[in-house]
């Protein structure tokens, strides 16, 4: 077995924290579009986002990246207040999965969310879904952009 790059266990570590916060009956997922069928209590998908651009740190030559991830989140309910409230649940589950541990096990130098900006999508026959992106920025350091 190959040792993971450091992104790669960064947004491993990241996933197994927010499969750890996530209500009980909410679905986690990682790099997938948008399901069919939303669960209760919803769905939150991890993208690997985007690493930018490294600070060049010179002898011993390291990288420092400060990697965007990207949490989907969606709900659906029948009524607002319900889903609303799944809503709320589960964008505070993702904040206290980041907040517990923002080294991820030391595999990060800090890790934070950015706070989201809700987007109700209208569906044919229902009352609507409730979506965000949240961002989550995670510094560390590599020495090598590939590892």
């Amino acid at each position: 077995m190959t040792t993971p790059t450091t992104a790669e266990d960064a947004l491993a570590a990241l996933f197994a924290a927010l499969g750890a916060s996530l209500p009980v009956g909410a679905k986690l997922l990682r790099n997938v579009i948008l399901p069919e069928r939303i669960p209760p209590k919803g769905v939150a998908i991890l993208r690997d986002g985007d690493p930018g651009e490294p600070e060049v740190l010179m002898s011993p030559l390291r990288f420092l990246y400060e990697h965007r991830a990207e949490v989907d989140i969606a709900v659906e309910a029948s009524n607002a207040f319900d889903r609303d409230l799944a809503y709320d649940n589960l964008k505070r589950a993702i904040g206290e999965a980041v907040a517990v541990d923002r080294t991820l096990g030391g595999r990060c130098d800090y890790v934070i969310g950015e706070a989201p900006a809700a987007l109700a999508l209208a569906v044919d026959g229902a009352e609507g879904l409730k979506a965000a992106t949240i961002g989550i920025v995670m510094t560390y350091e590599t020495s090598d952009p590939l590892f």
